[in-house]
């Protein structure tokens, strides 16, 4: 990555507020005992986790003495909806939870786990716009479901869930609502009632990683078992030795947060606003999701292939839909249950923006994304076939759905090739290749081209020994090369 490179993955994790990193450093410094202990050492931890304690609750509004640390929002949506679901196995029947397949997979693997331990698990699906209306989650509620986990600003898409409607659908059927609100919190006003469970990560709010915390509501404490056992720490909910610079630390990132909320709010949704902007005209171009949370656009660019358009962008750091570029090896699952196809999902970009966000980075974004989207384009299934002088052929192989497609045309002259051009939808490899074939087969008969060979194209142009499979696409259609009419 360059070194003048633009954060723009603010949803991932927020870098650290200068002013956390100062605190976190003083109170390391302090040498402090385990907050758990009663000697003068212990108790002064104590004393600053309790501060800490009161600095989290503000982004609630909620009573201090009913947040529970944790590791982070993770760890807080696993014991919220393990525990509760724990918790009714434990007074007999067979419990019911409902949640979204828009989910953070903290969420949907937990359910999944649970449904493999006697839980029935009802996964809905959100309208189009990745929004979950009232009467389809009015609909799901059985007299056994002991609990609906949803979170309030997807991760991805950065739609925000209408939490007093849904509440008031909970509440009127007695089951509780966990809400996962790692991407809210501090960004959005957010308020308890009507809630049982919320969690919350310090990490995007410009605090520590690895400290979270999860907000229990007085009512729901006797519904909810441990997940992890041992010293009885944290009201014995959550057992561990308190990291007291971390807790410090997402003490002050939450005061932060909460007083910039406002103004933030503002002046993200301008930024957000300004750089949708600048490439709602692109061809194939489609916002993902209802606008909600002010920090985070999703798009996809139909036509254009995700790993090839997150390589163009180095200078933006960002995160992709790319199947190629994602560690599961498939499209995004949130932009699946929104109706978006493997290509639009794979073609999809996720732009977070936070404190650091200015117009020029927003405006030099836009440039970056406008000069690769239009190299790509050019190239692309979607456009129309080139033309050109002399004897047409045409060669075709692969899907789009497959994630490599290649069209070759070639003019040529007495039988020669004087021009080739190819139109690729695929990974930044297979289009290097396409590339330098354009320059290899003018001169060379059409009946006996003697491109090379796809293990000759992955040394050319450094790709790893995966990308063969890709290549042999190359070759297919090549090999399919016909007259054309």
């Amino acid at each position: 990555m360059s070194t003048d490179a633009i954060y723009l993955d603010y949803a991932a994790t927020a870098p650290l507020e200068p002013r956390v990193i100062a605190r976190m450093a003083e109170v390391l410094e302090l040498g402090l005992g385990n907050s758990s202990s009663t000697h003068a050492s212990g108790r002064a931890a104590r004393t600053l986790i309790d501060t800490a304690r009161v600095q989290v609750a503000g982004l609630l509004g909620a009573e201090p003495q009913d947040l529970l640390f944790t590791s982070g929002a993770t760890e807080s949506n696993n014991l919220a909806i393990t525990g509760t679901a724990r918790a009714a196995l434990a007074r007999g029947g067979r419990p019911h939870v409902v949640t979204l397949a828009t989910e953070h997979k903290s969420v949907l693997e937990p359910v999944r786990a649970l449904a493999a331990q006697g839980v029935a698990v009802t996964i809905l699906k959100p309208d189009g716009e990745g929004v979950l209306q009232p009467e389809v989650l009015a609909a799901a509620l059985r007299p056994e479901t002991c609990l609906v986990s949803l979170l309030h600003v997807n991760n991805e898409t950065g739609v925000a869930q209408d939490l007093a409607g849904l509440a008031a659908v909970c509440a009127a059927r007695a089951v509780p609502l966990h809400v996962d609100a790692a991407q809210s919190a501090g960004k959005l006003p957010l308020d308890t009632a009507g809630l049982a469970l919320v969690s919350l990560t310090a990490h995007k709010l410009g605090g520590p990683q690895g400290i979270g915390a999860l907000w229990v509501a007085p009512a729901h404490r006797g519904r909810l078992l441990p997940q992890q056992l041992g010293g009885g720490h944290e009201r014995g909910m959550r057992a561990g030795t308190l990291p007291t610079h971390q807790i410090v630390g997402f003490g002050l990132a939450a005061d932060i947060a909460v007083e910039r909320r406002a103004a933030e709010a503002t002046r993200l949704t301008a930024l957000r606003e300004r750089l949708w902007a600048g490439l709602a005209d692109l061809p194939g171009v489609r916002r993902n999701g209802r606008p909600g949370a002010p920090h985070i656009l999703n798009v996809s660019f139909t036509g254009v292939e995700g790993e090839s358009l997150f390589t163009s962008l180095p200078t933006l750091v960002l995160s992709t839909g790319s199947a190629c570029n994602s560690q599961s090896g498939e499209p995004s699952y949130v932009l699946r249950a929104l109706g978006r196809d493997s290509e639009q999902a794979q073609s999809s970009l996720r732009v977070s923006l936070g404190a650091g966000t200015t117009e020029g980075n927003i405006d030099s974004a836009i440039a970056a994304v406008r000069a690769a989207h239009t190299a790509l384009w050019s190239a692309s299934p979607s456009r129309p076939v080139a033309t050109g002088q002399g004897e047409r052929w045409l060669g075709e192989a692969g899907a789009e759905r497959l994630g490599t497609w290649i069209r070759v045309c070639l003019w040529a002259e007495g039988g020669t090739v004087r021009t080739a051009r190819f139109q690729v939808y695929g990974c930044p490899h297979t289009a290097a290749v396409c590339r330098l074939l354009e320059h290899r087969l003018p001169g060379r008969p059409v009946t006996a081209l003697a491109a090379g060979t796809p293990e000759e194209w992955r040394t050319t142009v450094g790709a790893a020994v995966e990308k063969l499979g890709r290549f042999l696409i190359i070759e297919d259609a090549l090999a399919a090369l016909a007259a054309a009419p």
